[in-house]
């Protein structure tokens, strides 16, 4: 630990309220990309696949990180993708050009062994239809096999597949970053929200009671951001529920102060959102307030140059398997953190993806899986992040970076559950040389004390996990103490913690 100590100090009041958490902030993602389903989590012939093929060495991972809802089948791959194509015999299934990623894809895996595997891990699924290169038409028919009962041509023909009962998929994404020109069937933002709007009327009228996401832009980068948002709400407002947001960061210029940094674009991104959504409830003078599906989000930027190198056209090559490091999980925590104090609009978030692209579970074909250094914020975030968000009164000192101003060295979220009469704190000190410490006023709440204060911390910023070893792990040696009514938190220079505490019986 360094001997140079920077102070901070924040108040932590149970009346300070943001929003009840929805369990969905955790959620995944899975694509038909790379191996993040052939050799991901569909394995046949690996030593510990099941009945069905899926190994149950990254269910148990998975299982572990208590992903609420995975969205699928993507992504760019659904802009194209033609889902009749992945249901029936599996032998009958054709192979396809997958133009998003110029790869073939086999259809061995579609929507109803998702459904199966999602079941698995007791996940709900988020379900995409294509709005690319097609339309009202095959997004009405897919949720009508997905989702009615039966005595009709598509929801019989789901039963004639095997699957008796529907799949009771509630929440479906109406396409995929039709903002890009990497889309298939790119649009522009009135044909988007045109088409949008139009799908979301045909489904609902099979189904009333699902939710819908509309498609915001594809990052926060984008020349037409927030216009887009703006432009497609005019048609989308009062049918759909949540609008999307996808970013990606990377540290390109390995300047480590500025990457760390980047949360605060992620924060500035969502209230340039969340401010055009309520500037479109007033221009319909709607008494609905549009919810944020953050559903797609991670570190990204490592594998782009091997990826040039992939030979079109194979079947389920290692695409986008970034090699995560020790910086990219303070980074990991830090969008957490974001999207935890921003509980009141962000009721869905998938970290893209769950299983070798760009993931935080990694695996060998034909042999282990291994948790890669983002895993331990999101497991602990996960697990322990379930609640009531609070708003932290916090006082940092700050430093500039290349892209930003006024970086406040404390990044934290606030967690109550009242239920276990626990409060947590997640912290990332992005102090490269000095500890923090922060003295947390909690006297709103009665006779807590400390059950554990993890730390992920590593002196190498660049160091990474593989199968055989481990270099970036947490350890629960955190140095945190209560003090006349103050908990002294004590955080090492560049980590990410938390610090759990309980009313004492």
């Amino acid at each position: 630990m360094s001997k140079e100590m920077t102070k901070a100090r924040m108040i932590i009041d149970k009346d300070f309220i943001i929003s009840e958490i929805d369990p969905r902030i955790y959620g995944s993602f899975i694509e038909h990309l790379g191996r993040a389903v052939y050799g991901g989590i569909y394995e046949p012939g690996h030593s510990s696949a099941d009945e069905h093929g899926f190994r149950q060495d990254v269910i148990n991972l998975v299982k572990e990180l208590q992903v609420p809802i995975v969205r699928y089948p993507g992504g760019n791959m659904v802009s194209a993708y033609n889902w009749e194509d992945g249901v029936g015999p599996v032998a009958d299934r054709p192979h396809r050009l997958e133009l998003a990623w110029r790869v073939t894809e086999t259809n061995e895996m579609g929507t109803n062994e998702f459904v199966t595997w999602a079941e698995k891990i007791n996940a709900e699924v988020m379900m995409a239809v294509n709005l690319g290169t097609r339309g009202v038409d095959a997004a009405r028919n897919l949720l009508e096999y997905c989702n009615h009962s039966g005595g009709t041509y598509w929801s019989d023909l789901r039963r004639k597949h095997g699957y008796e009962n529907p799949h009771a998929i509630k929440t479906w994404c109406l396409g995929n970053e039709m903002d890009g020109p990497w889309q298939l069937g790119q649009k522009t933002a009135y044909e988007y929200g045109r088409l949008a709007a139009e799908t979301a009327k045909a489904m609902r009228l099979v189904d009333p009671t699902i939710e819908l996401v509309s498609c915001g832009s594809s990052s926060s980068a984008m020349p037409t951001f927030p216009e887009w948002e703006a432009t497609t709400l005019e048609h989308t407002y009062e049918y759909a529920d949540y609008i999307s947001l996808h970013q990606y960061y990377g540290n390109r210029d390995d300047d480590t102060a500025n990457y760390l940094a980047n949360s605060l674009d992620m924060d500035n991104f969502i209230k340039t959102v969340i401010a055009t959504c309520d500037y479109m409830k007033a221009k319909k003078r709607s008494k609905k307030t549009m919810m944020l599906s953050f559903d797609e989000w991670n570190v990204w930027f490592h594998s782009n140059t091997q990826d040039a190198k992939i030979e079109p056209w194979s079947v389920a090559p290692p695409q986008l398997e970034d090699v995560y490091t020790f910086e990219d999980a303070l980074l990991v925590g830090s969008m957490l953190n974001t999207m935890l104090r921003h509980a009141n609009r962000v009721k869905i978030a998938c970290m893209a993806q769950l299983v070798n692209v760009i993931a935080p579970i990694m695996t060998e074909t034909g042999g282990g899986a291994w948790k890669q250094t983002i895993f331990y914020p999101y497991y602990y975030t996960s697990v322990y992040g379930r609640g009531v968000a609070l708003n932290p009164i916090v006082h940092s000192p700050k430093y500039d970076s290349k892209d930003f101003t006024d970086v406040p060295y404390l990044d934290s979220s606030i967690v109550y559950n009242e239920e276990d009469e626990e409060l947590v704190i997640f912290a990332t000190n992005r102090h490269l040389a000095n500890t923090l410490r922060t003295d947390i006023d909690i006297r709103s709440f009665e006779g807590l004390e400390i059950i554990e204060h993890v730390v992920l911390e590593n002196e190498d910023a660049k160091a990474f996990n593989t199968l055989t070893n481990e270099q970036v792990k947490p350890h629960k040696q955190g140095q945190s103490f209560i003090e006349d009514g103050l908990l002294v938190g004590v955080l090492p220079k560049m980590s990410w913690n938390m610090i759990r505490l309980r009313k004492t019986k």
